[in-house]
């Protein structure tokens, strides 16, 4: 069957609640996860999902954007879907949407039609300049338009839209017979700017000129998510990672789109005829306005992660490896005063972002450390008023929590595990996921225990690598930022009671200098676990400690022996580990095993372990001055 019925069924309905327009408190439901089940293997059915989802991203975008109206059920877990998870939760009584009235619709015309009043029209893209879609969230958002491909067949969304419902096309990134605007020849289509000798970058230049450098976008929120490029591969990765369902909250905010290579030595793999670095050339040209836009001031907020598994590695016939793509995308972000929640691949779809940001937070959730008393009954001070060094202290980075879609994806079979509470647990947080998810971190802190501790996931309040804000700044050579970074990481730090940076990811950056040391000092007095650092250090008050080994077997007694071979060869009694997606259960599994096979191991919660690690460092010299190095 060459037609997919589930486009074919959105031209039947039109079906008229009014316009939404009566009911601001009434929230609108749409189940999308029919388009889970499409066969990826047809192309029609392709893209009629990337069609839908896309539409209404944007119109999600515009509809949330004062107000949460507008609710889809799409991401699903083993089968479970997560948007029942969080939407459940608030409707009970007494939470946040209990009393909301509801309404049910049927597809994605119908829903387009209801809130039609919302919008002025589409924004009509190019099917055969794949960048084109990114454009497109960025305008769909600025300008109250839908963003929808440009096809011309009877059975298509755009045919429903212009056709039926009436949209006009108030932006075109395609010509009006079907020929692509931008064909890499002569001048950038309605600029003065040469070609870049890119079809895919020269649409960039066009948004710059049209959007950006007139002030009408707001600069300090991007979208990092792959183009329409996604339906020539869709099986390379989960269903859902399109990414479309992310563009929401980042349409409702009118930030940017953008999906260009990090790397500058050789040629983008999804564009193979464009000169070397051209991508990187764009890109670095994007944020560099975007700086200039923000004046310096703040951070850019980019949701999204580089698509490895699509584009730019060695999966897409690049050079680089998936690591290499992460840490190149960080540390030139980085030098453009720009921060990600990293919306990875394996659990990178996330949607109603839009809709949760209006979630209210408490004023602040204030945490308990600990004090020389309290260490001391717990026998880990002795009379002499030293830190017991015949124990060997432990703690476990619980990561990774840098994503709002990874968290929110899988707090049910993590955060939820029956044996949490049962010991000491550093959770690894990233406090910037409060903006996208805010219900999520609620959450976690309403329900922790008092064995839950909360910990800044990397690199603090959003994932840089801050290296690079320290002058003299290699790529962007502007300014420092390092102010500017203490500045948005006091507010998140203050508000969820954090003084921990559980771990530093310097990648490709220049470790701290003393001016990096004093910029986490001032937010996170308590501890900083850095990857570029002697093993140990005392830097003032601030206790540092290098990052050590990943443990991430799930066979908990392998994990353990990892453990107890690790410090066996380290020269000092503190020991930290990360720990990728881990449950509670495993935890307990594994403390059992290092019980068992060494007593004098003790795992012990986040503040117990940075506060006699400080004492230590104090009462020990060449390892507060860097002395004490190991091999690693």
């Amino acid at each position: 069957m060459k037609r997919w019925c589930l486009v074919n069924l959105l031209l039947i309905s039109l079906c008229c609640y009014g316009n939404g327009l009566k009911h601001s408190r009434c929230i609108a439901l749409l189940d999308m996860r029919y388009t889970l089940h499409a066969d990826l293997h047809d192309a029609e059915q392709t893209d009629g999902v990337w069609d839908q989802l896309h539409a209404i991203a944007t119109l999600q975008g515009i509809v949330n954007r004062e107000a949460p109206q507008l609710y889809i059920k799409y991401v699903e877990v083993n089968g479970s879907s997560v948007d029942d998870y969080w939407w459940n939760k608030y409707r009970q009584k007494g939470e946040w949407l209990a009393d909301r009235d509801t309404i049910v619709l049927k597809n994605v015309v119908e829903t387009i039609r209801y809130y039609k009043k919302y919008i002025k029209g589409i924004v009509a893209y190019d099917s055969n300049v794949a960048s084109t879609s990114d454009i497109a969230s960025a305008v769909a958002g600025i300008d109250n338009l839908i963003a929808v491909r440009y096809d011309t067949c009877s059975h298509s969304l755009y045919h429903a839209v212009t056709a039926i419902l009436k949209l006009p096309v108030k932006v075109w990134l395609v010509n009006k017979d079907g020929s692509s605007l931008f064909n890499a020849k002569g001048m950038i289509a309605d600029t003065h700017i040469p070609t870049t000798g890119s079809s895919k970058d020269d649409p960039y230049y066009w948004f710059m000129e049209h959007y950006m450098k007139k002030g009408k976008c707001n600069t300090l929120y991007a979208g990092y998510y792959i183009d329409q490029y996604w339906r020539r591969h869709p099986e390379l990765a989960p269903a859902n990672h399109h990414t479309l369902t992310n563009h929401d909250f980042f349409v409702s905010r009118k930030g940017f789109f953008f999906d260009l290579s990090p790397f500058d030595d050789e040629p983008a793999t999804d564009d193979t005829t464009q000169q070397i670095g051209s991508d990187t050339k764009t890109l670095k040209d994007l944020l560099l306005l975007a700086y200039r836009q923000n004046k310096g001031k703040g951070f850019c907020y980019i949701g999204g992660f580089p698509s490895w598994a699509f584009k730019y590695t060695r999966h897409a016939n690049g050079k680089h490896g998936d690591v290499e793509s992460e840490w190149a995308f960080s540390e030139l972000i980085s030098a453009y005063n720009a921060f990600e929640d990293a919306d990875a691949i394996g659990y990178g779809a996330l949607a109603n972002a839009s809709f949760w940001q209006h979630f209210p937070l408490n004023e602040s959730y204030p945490q308990k450390w600990t004090t020389i008393d309290t260490l001391r009954s717990k026998g880990f001070i002795g009379t002499d008023g030293k830190v017991v060094t015949e124990n060997k202290y432990v703690v476990f980075y619980v990561g990774d929590y840098d994503a709002s879609s990874w968290i929110t994806q899988l707090t049910s079979s993590i955060w939820d595990d029956p044996n949490r509470g049962k010991l000491p647990m550093m959770w690894c947080i990233s406090p910037v996921l409060q903006e996208r998810v805010p219900m999520v971190l609620h959450y976690l802190r309403k329900t922790a225990t008092a064995n839950d501790y909360f910990a800044a996931a990397d690199n603090g309040a959003g994932y840089l690598n801050p290296g690079m804000l320290q002058e003299p700044r290699p790529i962007s050579h502007l300014p420092s930022g390092l102010d500017e970074w203490a500045s948005h990481s006091k507010k998140y730090y203050r508000k969820w009671g954090l003084a921990i940076s559980g771990f530093i990811i310097d990648g490709n950056a220049p470790p701290l200098n003393a001016e990096g040391l004093d910029c986490y000092s001032s937010f996170s007095p308590n501890g900083i676990v850095p990857q570029k650092t002697s093993m140990t250090l005392l830097y003032k008050e601030m206790p540092i400690l290098q990052s050590d080994w990943d443990v991430n077997d799930d066979n908990p007694k392998k994990a353990a022996e990892m453990v107890i071979e690790r410090i066996s060869h380290r020269p000092i009694p503190f020991h930290w580990f990360r720990n990728i997606l881990k449950k509670p259960t495993w935890y307990v599994e594994v403390a059992n095993e290092l019980h068992r096979l060494d007593p004098s191991i003790k795992l012990v919660d986040a503040p117990t372990f940075f506060e006699l690690y400080r004492l230590y460092l104090k009462q020990c010299p060449d390892a507060a001055n860097g002395r004490i190095n190991l091999s690693r």
